[in-house]
């Protein structure tokens, strides 16, 4: 492939996602959406629209074709680059910020941004493995996070209970547990309910984008502190390399591995500063993180796909 065609395929990938998420910061400045309706559409993109389009995606997909070793790879690998970051902060951060700087540094945003990019880059394939994908770590990134939340907590908030009630009820985790047996036995559903619940699903990506941008600020990147940015570049730099060249070690390649890598290199989860705010962490640190990330994703995952295209491992 030539360069030049490397470089269109890398746009092609990445500029419907991203444009997303610039329009939603344009949205929000000339006032067209505000705090509250970001605050009302994530709510009916987290509790309806995206369980339905992962719900669909999974049992409209052949599952002969998602690779549990990979999948395996992937959850085991998020484990490994907690304890990385965790590291990390020892070393180098307050032990009041230990916690958010970990949770930031290792907490992707896979149900939103990862997805939409699995999405644009390879289609069904892409979320129906990157759903089953997002609903399994949602599991790892809540238990991980509130520990090391709460070991840093000046009041802990994050009891075991806690953690299980929410998982318990977690639209995600439940629409993927709901849809393998489905996909699974082929359980046959009406044409009409098929085609509604695509046509609600199909509002999730670009809505959840759109609120990603709407509540991003420019002046928060320029303020952005060392540990904000030291997060930054462990969530979308050092983690994701270090990831994929031991998936490259193990042999994926392709749609595999680049689904991997989008996951990998997704920015730090908004979720986290509801967390931190809940274990009453420093949730200025926590939303700065966010901020950074999400910025310097647009550069390294468009980077990180050009490389790899180039290389023909993807």
């Amino acid at each position: 492939m030539a360069l030049l065609d490397v470089f269109l395929h890398t746009l092609d990938v990445t500029l419907p996602v991203f444009a997303m998420v610039f329009l939603g910061i344009a949205l929000k400045r000339i006032g067209w959406i505000n705090a509250h309706f970001i605050s009302t559409a994530s709510m009916l993109v987290f509790k309806a629209t995206m369980p339905t389009l992962l719900f669909l995606s999974i049992i409209k997909a052949d599952l002969d074709m998602i690779q549990p070793d990979l999948i395996g790879y992937f959850l085991g690998y998020s484990t490994l680059s907690f304890f990385l970051a965790w590291g990390w902060a020892l070393w180098r951060c307050p032990v009041e910020e230990r916690g958010v700087f970990t949770q930031g540094a290792f907490r992707g945003n896979c149900g939103i941004v990862g997805l939409a990019l699995a999405a644009s880059m390879y289609g069904n394939y892409g979320l129906s493995l990157g759903g089953i994908m997002a609903g399994a770590i949602i599991v790892i990134y809540n238990i991980l996070s509130a520990i090391v939340l709460a070991i840093y907590s000046p009041s802990i908030q994050s009891d075991i209970g806690s953690i299980l009630r929410n998982l318990a009820r977690n639209p995600l985790i439940l629409c993927v547990l709901l849809a393998i047996p489905v996909a699974y036995w082929q359980v046959p559903l009406p044409s009409w309910l098929m085609t509604s619940g695509e046509y609600f699903g199909s509002m999730s990506l670009p809505l959840a984008l759109i609120c990603i941008g709407g509540t991003l600020s420019i002046r928060s990147v320029k303020a952005g502190s060392r540990l904000a940015i030291d997060a930054s570049l462990w969530k979308t730099v050092w983690l994701p390399a270090l990831g994929v060249l031991g998936a490259l070690m193990l042999g994926y390649r392709d749609a595999a591995l680049g689904t991997l890598f989008l996951f990998l290199a997704s920015p730090t989860a908004a979720v986290s500063f509801v967390m931190a705010k809940a274990a009453n962490a420093n949730t200025r640190l926590a939303a700065n993180i966010i901020v950074v990330s999400t910025f310097s994703c647009m550069l390294t995952v468009s980077l990180g796909i050009f490389l790899l295209t180039l290389s023909g491992l993807i």
